[in-house]
């Protein structure tokens, strides 16, 4: 709350989760009328104008590079934007046939804020769903021999410019989208169990050998 000057949403309650997966709530920050709320969001994006929810799934990330083509994603670029802080992500590194989990974090273990865009959809029934997709980009040079993507990670001088609510600069948004600095991440191997997403404790961010 400190470090995004958030007041907490309305029926939010923070637990700590080791292995944050797609369709479940994960934290967000979103600017409200009366400034940043931290609440919770549904992860994998549901379009206000879709028929089903069941589509979420597919969508827990955007590319940068297509941003501003896609019809799900060029409408919120504009003004639905977010923030889902974090200390950490899991990638898997392909190596032969196998692949191994790894866990990719800063240097100094601090917080970060992962760039994302959220959207309401409303069922028949008339509830409201508000879900977030997280945004990625090409790899930086400690993640490109992990993946060939990464998710956004804002320079903490941009995380007011992106979640600013009168901010419609679609180009100045987009130029925030970039691989962030190698030089102050790391990454190591974790336990094979985070490939299960009922395995949710401290053990997972074990570092392997």
């Amino acid at each position: 709350m400190e470090r995004y000057l958030a007041s907490i949403a309305e029926g939010f309650e923070y637990k700590p989760n080791y292995n944050a997966a797609p369709m479940q709530y994960i934290p967000t920050i979103i600017a409200g009328k009366d400034g940043n709320k931290l609440g919770a969001l549904r992860w994998g994006l549901v379009p206000s104008w879709e028929k089903y929810d069941k589509i979420g799934n597919k969508m827990i990330n955007a590319r940068a590079e297509t941003l501003a083509e896609k019809p799900a994603f060029k409408r919120l670029i504009s003004s639905k934007r977010c923030i889902i802080p974090t200390n950490g992500f899991y990638e898997w590194k392909k190596e032969g046939s196998g692949k191994r989990p790894m866990l990719i974090l800063l240097k100094d273990d601090s917080l970060f804020s992962l760039a994302g865009l959220y959207d309401t959809w409303i069922g028949p029934d008339g509830n409201k769903l508000s879900t977030c997709t997280i945004i990625t980009t090409e790899p930086n040079s400690l993640m490109e021999d992990i993946h060939n993507h990464m998710p956004v990670i804002l320079n903490s001088d941009d995380e007011a410019e992106w979640l600013a609510r009168n901010n419609e600069d679609v180009q100045s948004l987009l130029s925030l989208l970039k691989p962030y600095q190698a030089s102050e991440m790391r990454a190591y191997e974790v336990p094979k169990e985070v490939g299960n997403v009922r395995n949710n404790n401290e053990g997972l961010l074990k570092e392997i050998g």
